[in-house]
């Protein structure tokens, strides 16, 4: 009996070998719900929400986030691997096997009267010879490097999507992510705008090297398309205010009141005035005939709009904050919260600024910027499930681009550096005094679950291509050996283009051997909270 009931008789308690199994069984049942969706040929899951609502993704940090996960030790392993998700955009799945794949291998030791902690200890010395591994075996990755960065970008994708729009995207995602870096300056990845509309096929999203707004014009007279445009930033109030606080006005007769509308008007029509005037300052000499664009964070009274539409300035008002930093950074120019401030120097420029309508929405584009260093990503898709997907997509495709970039390295992928590191370990293990030597063996022989699954959900025979890629592995003489899916044979992914980003490699190395030595540190599992002191 344990201890605890003596404190508390109601308490309800799972020692040593219980302990364990029921630990090693939620994350095998974890493993088991999410290896059939690793890599390119994984298979989706439809999730279903209470109001009906239909999900479908191979994304394991998607499903994890939204399967409702009971088991307390699977939900450990479920936050620790959507942390990974978080952290690096990619690797969750492959944490949740590794992490199962460990704890499964255990229990045949454990059960033989092996203490897990000589485990643990083994576990400690393979993560930092697998991390000098990984440091061997990765590429130089510069930003003048684009198709390397495309090839990280394909990675990526084509285990999210299918193959042909994983093409399209990679080419959009990683031109954004060049788009929108700064030398010496960290990449900001908020800088792209994803944009959605339900609409045509999910290959006719596209790159656009400026914004896209979810709104239009406001008056029926204003140009709908306008080119080689001055781009106004304005986050003024063009229409009538209330007061901040309640006030009362008392008039002697209708002549008065008259006056004072005329004269709260006066005050706005001044400040239209003085926009239109600019715009016939700018618009003149050299730059006669070009277009003038205002784009306002406050509102626009249709008086207003209707003295912007006469001077023939297309308006756009109450855009989005985010929007409106963005703006300035793909057109140039900056902000002005007054018609005081206005000067040239703050006036954006774009070659093309149009409105696309579709139903009842609509859109405006602009486009042709000269450096713009803010992009949006438009995805199009027929109904919500393949937007939502694209866009988890998209999300994980610029982090794995901008890891690279920051890391300024890549691991081969397919399976390669856990091949790898696995040979260097058995060798390592050898060399390895006492009985940590198991937990070595052990933690070699569960980095091959990653390139063993991925041969299953391509459909070949996972054994036939480990011994495969061993032989490889050893005849090649040190190259990183992975698997060409489409075949089943062994191949180079460096020369075939499959390369995975070194940060998430390293983290799911460190995150593993930590979460699956503590679970099987644990020897016993109580549930004694004040919970269960509840009716006495």
């Amino acid at each position: 009996m344990s201890a605890i009931s003596v404190l508390n008789s109601k308490a309800e308690f799972a020692r040593a070998q219980q302990a364990l199994a029921i630990n090693i069984t939620a994350s095998r049942g974890l493993q088991d719900v999410l290896k059939s969706n690793l890599g390119p040929k994984g298979t989706l899951k439809m999730l279903v929400s209470g109001a009906g609502d239909i999900k479908l993704t191979k994304d394991g940090c998607v499903l994890l986030n939204e399967m409702q996960i009971q088991h307390p030790t699977a939900s450990l392993i479920a936050r620790v691997a959507t942390a990974q998700d978080d952290m690096t955009g990619d690797g969750t799945t492959s944490t949740v096997l590794l992490i199962g794949e460990l704890l499964k291998l255990s229990e045949d030791h454990v059960a033989e009267g092996l203490h897990p902690r000589h485990l643990t200890e083994g576990f400690e010395i393979a993560k930092e010879k697998a991390l000098a591994v990984l440091e061997q075996i990765k590429i130089p990755v510069t930003p003048a490097d684009r198709d390397l960065l495309l090839s990280v970008a394909r990675t990526s994708l084509k285990t999210k999507v299918h193959a042909a729009l994983a093409e399209l995207l990679t080419e959009a995602v990683t031109d954004a992510v060049l788009a929108i870096r700064q030398e010496g300056a960290e990449l900001d990845l908020n800088r792209v705008e994803i944009m959605q509309m339900m609409h045509k096929t999910d290959m006719d999203s596209k790159l656009v090297r400026g914004l896209v707004l979810d709104h239009g014009v406001r008056h029926p007279d204003m140009p709908k398309r306008v080119e080689n445009a001055f781009i106004l930033v304005a986050n003024v109030s063009l229409e009538y205010e209330k007061t901040e606080v309640n006030s009362g006005f008392f008039y002697k007769s209708a002549a008065e009141r008259e006056k004072l509308v005329l004269a709260e008007r006066e005050f706005i029509t001044q400040r239209v005035q003085r926009i239109i005037a600019f715009k016939e300052s700018v618009c003149s000499g050299a730059n006669a005939g070009r277009a003038f664009v205002l784009i306002n964070q406050k509102g626009v009274d249709p008086y207003s709009l209707d003295l912007l539409a006469k001077a023939g300035i297309p308006s756009l008002r109450r855009a989005k904050r985010r929007n409106m930093e963005r703006i300035a950074l793909a057109c140039g120019g900056y902000a002005v919260n007054s018609v005081d401030d206005l000067a040239p120097d703050c006036l954006g420029e774009a070659g093309l600024v149009y409105e696309y309508t579709l139903g009842e929405e609509k859109y405006t584009f602009i486009e042709e910027c000269k450096r713009p260093q803010s992009v949006t990503l438009l995805i199009r898709g027929p109904n919500k499930y393949t937007l939502t997907q694209i866009k988890d997509a998209v999300n994980d495709g610029l982090k794995a681009v901008r890891n690279a970039i920051n890391d300024g390295c890549a691991v081969p992928g397919a399976g390669a550096f856990e091949v790898a590191a696995s040979r260097s370990l058995t060798r390592a293990a050898e060399s390895v005094a006492g009985r940590a030597r198991l937990g070595v063996q052990t933690f070699a022989d569960a980095l091959l679950v990653l390139p063993k699954v991925l041969a299953s959900n391509a459909g070949h025979d996972s054994q036939e291509v480990m011994v495969k890629l061993l032989e490889e592995s050893q005849r090649s003489g040190g190259a990183a050996v992975g698997l060409d899916l489409a075949t089943g044979e062994a191949c180079l992914p460096a020369d075939a283009g499959v390369l995975d980003n070194h940060c998430v490699k390293k983290q799911i190395v460190n995150s593993v051997s930590v979460i699956a030595a503590n679970l099987l540190l644990v020897d016993e599992i109580l549930r004694a909270g004040l919970s269960s002191l509840k009716g006495e």
